[in-house]
């Protein structure tokens, strides 16, 4: 086994995460490089004939605390190769150079607790001189339409047909076009035409807007000049005589769907636009083989309404590196955990 600690982002993070669990497969260099971070180093852990198992790009935050980077949603973690094991873990965090790149303490997260890389992290930890310290964020909520298709007709006849009869009354607002974008079509006038959903919708006002100027909408301009990324990005809008009205954003990975946001305009609330977008990019996405929607955290009434249940918790990891100040690390995990969400 061989450690490296690589300035930038390597390109190897993009062979690591070819060869990573399915969903995990978006953590590429692109991922990383849309954060913008200037100060990234890759701790890069190569196997047999040098091939690459597990990348780490890790930075700095605020100038005190080193922290994986990437955008905050699906989540914060790194790509580890499906062969990687925790001997493979050990090594890295064992390696000279690569607890110097990683300092006294460094935060992964958000992140799911079924996440490979954690997974390795917990048990590779304890034996080569780190404590992971974990504090709950949410639990998530999972959609699997594959499941719920076997089961008998879904989406059910009956919400299609109430779907149809809002639909009719949307129209008569003015013509209705539903459009389904990825790939080349992420272009300046798409991300406007998001962004002026976003600016009447409830989310205008709100601290974190998806595509309203700002480092979320740098970060998905960003993430867009990427070929692979963008065609990961998948936008759903409705348009109502040629306005923007609603929106469903999402990025789609092997099979699954992360839903990361959703607005739509309010004059045409009771005609419920956003359900009836949504329902379509969800029938859309079964067509193009994606069974399963991650809807990560929030508001879990209406989505159980539609057929999620509750999948693995979200957490938020501090990883410190023991030593004399071991016996303190009992009060330090009491402490971060406490920090959590309860419930």
């Amino acid at each position: 086994m061989n450690v490296s600690v690589i300035k930038g982002l390597d390109p190897a993070i993009d062979r690591v995460a070819a060869m990573a669990r399915g969903a995990w497969r978006f953590l590429t260099r692109g991922w990383f490089a849309a954060a913008g971070s200037e100060e990234i180093v890759t701790l890069l852990l190569s196997g047999a004939e040098g091939v690459p198992l597990i990348a780490l790009p890790i930075t700095m935050m605020n100038g005190i605390i080193r922290t994986v980077p990437g955008g905050y949603w699906p989540f914060r973690s790194f790509p580890v190769a499906e062969q990687a094991t925790p001997e493979h873990m050990a090594a890295l965090l064992r390696d000279p150079s690569a607890r110097r790149a990683l300092g006294r303490v460094w935060r992964v997260g958000p992140l799911y607790a079924d996440d490979p890389a954690l997974g390795l992290l917990r048990q590779a930890a304890g034996r080569s001189g780190w404590h992971v310290c974990e504090r709950r964020i949410a639990t998530s909520w999972l959609l699997d339409m594959t499941a719920l298709a076997a089961e008998g007709e879904w989406p059910r006849n009956s919400t299609l047909r109430k779907n149809r009869f809002h639909e009719k009354h949307l129209a008569g607002h003015g013509a209705l076009t539903w459009r389904f974008a990825r790939g080349a079509e992420w272009t300046p006038q798409l991300f406007a035409d998001l962004a002026a959903i976003e600016a009447r919708s409830w989310h205008g006002g709100a601290s974190d807007p998806k595509f309203l100027p700002g480092p979320h909408r740098d970060f998905w301009e960003k993430l867009s000049r990427d070929p692979d990324q963008a065609a990961r990005m998948n936008a759903a809008l409705l348009y109502v005589d040629g306005e923007p009205a609603a929106f469903s954003f999402d990025l789609d990975v092997d099979g699954r769907k992360y839903a990361i946001a959703n607005s739509y305009d309010p004059a045409f609330a009771k005609h419920s636009p956003g359900k009836c977008l949504y329902y379509r990019n969800l029938v859309d996405a079964m067509g193009r083989g994606i069974g399963l929607v991650d809807w990560g955290a929030g508001d879990g009434g209406y989505k159980q309404t539609i057929g999620a249940t509750q999948g693995p918790e979200i957490l938020d990891c501090l990883i410190i590196r023991t030593g004399w100040l071991s016996l303190f690390d009992p009060l330090v995990a009491a402490l971060w955990k406490a920090t959590g969400h309860k419930g």
